[in-house]
């Protein structure tokens, strides 16, 4: 039995979207500008840019790896499994443990408003509400649950819309002025940071072996959701800072519903930090819909050798093994918390993914499968991956040494994991 192909360029797009935009753009224009103030838009420019190289070396593997999966069949296509493993691992680990932190996000916003969401029992009951609740209906159907990205997608964008129409007519030119041009290494350590809030697309490429033409529709799906996720951060950062000025720094809190109460008053900032949730919950919706399908390719290439786990609903056709394990690691670790340490694993891992993803272009390139790639192809040869991949190397440098020690530690642990499993697993050798 296969997967059915049924999602197009707006689907997926939307998808990626809705993946990419959660909640960090709510918060991360004052933590941007605490430190490089006006010239914020620098980094976001730079990370955009970084962005736009990775995801062109994502296009030209998607044309030619057109199995389910995204990132680790791109990888474990042009290495090997041992690569390939710790790419859907470290894809997947990044990937709930970022969810189980932004459902704690959502109860702290939420709380500000109701303190019963300060409860322990509540807050389980919301957790199992929002993780078996999607989970279900990604189960249940993917036209379904594409169906829902797109409707959330909608909804999260329109407050932040909002604030880009509206915010401008509150803008003092003055408060855009440079004081000073920040450091390269300034904008490094500000780049890692917002980085937080570019990726993921990789997360909605997973579907790619239910995508109609692959071949078209990836490239067509990745420049549309870069460039209109590129465009709206600008004009956010712009507005705050337009908007609040050196006060933004302030409300690192919520920095863009204080922009909606000088704008709109009172009803503005509820609006907003209300819309910061439902921003929350889309990225989370969008992961559980997109994520199993990962575990789904994996397990079916034998990297993970566990059958139950490629299951495919014999009515609904969707990875329902993989999904309800996706969502009970979710849902555990959100009860379980660890955030700040989590989150240092998960961007470290996904800018080595995003190295994998641009070597991985450099192979293509010098392979007989780039003869026969009809689809889309890298201009500029080898010059767009073997930059993406230096300046990933630049910015993983930029990490501090407990942070380094922590992903090392990762891998070494991951490295074990792999050599257990073909250690003891009674299929064919690896």
């Amino acid at each position: 039995m296969k997967l059915q192909r049924e999602v197009g360029v707006f689907g997926l797009s939307a998808n990626i979207v809705n993946i990419i935009i959660g909640g960090g753009i709510f918060v991360l224009p004052a933590v941007i500008a605490a430190s490089l103030g006006a010239a914020s838009i620098i980094a976001y420019l730079f990370c955009g840019f970084v962005m736009i190289l990775v995801m062109a070396c994502f296009a030209e593997l998607g044309s030619v790896f057109t199995e389910d999966g995204g990132s680790y069949t791109y990888i474990q296509s042009s290495f090997g499994n041992y690569p390939g493993f710790l790419t859907a691992i470290l894809i997947v680990v990044a990937s709930f443990t970022g969810d189980a932190a932004v459902a704690n996000a959502i109860m702290d916003i939420l709380s500000t408003f109701l303190p019963i969401f300060n409860e322990l029992w509540i807050q389980s009951l919301f957790f199992i509400l929002l993780f078996f609740g999607f989970g279900y209906i990604n189960i249940i159907g993917l036209k379904k649950g594409v169906g829902f990205v797109k409707v959330i997608t909608l909804l999260k964008l329109a407050p932040l819309f909002l604030i880009i129409i509206f915010g401008f007519s509150e803008v003092s030119v003055s408060n855009l002025y440079w004081e000073n041009t920040p450091s390269a290494t300034e904008i490094g350590e500000m780049s890692l940071i917002l980085f937080f809030a570019f990726v993921g697309a990789e997360k909605g490429l997973s579907l790619s072996g239910e995508v109609k033409s692959p071949n078209k529709t990836i490239p067509k799906a990745i420049a549309l959701s870069i460039v209109t996720i590129l465009i709206i951060y600008i004009l956010i950062q712009l507005i705050s800072q337009g908007v609040l000025g050196n006060t933004l720094t302030n409300y690192d809190k919520n920095p863009l519903a204080e922009v909606a109460n000088v704008v709109f008053g009172p009803i503005g900032f509820t609006v907003i930090t209300f819309g910061a949730a439902v921003s929350m919950v889309g990225s989370i919706s969008s992961k559980i819909l997109s994520m199993p399908r990962v575990i789904f390719a994996a397990t079916t290439k034998n990297v993970i050798p566990l059958k139950s786990l490629g299951k495919i609903h014999k009515k609904y056709t969707t990875p329902y093994i993989a999904i309800i394990v996706y969502i009970c690691l979710g849902f555990g670790f959100s009860l379980v918390g660890g955030f700040k340490g989590l989150a240092i694993i998960s961007s470290a891992s996904t800018l080595l993914i995003y190295l994998g993803i641009s070597l991985a272009t450099v192979k293509l390139k010098t392979s007989k499968l780039n003869k026969k790639n009809a689809g889309f192809k890298v201009p500029g040869s080898y010059l767009i991956p073997i930059t993406s991949s230096a300046i990933i190397v630049w910015l993983l440098s930029k990490l501090s040494q407990e942070k380094i020690f922590v992903f090392i530690g990762v891998l070494v642990i991951l490295s074990l994991m792999f050599f257990i499993v073909k250690l003891f697993s009674k299929k064919k050798p690896f």
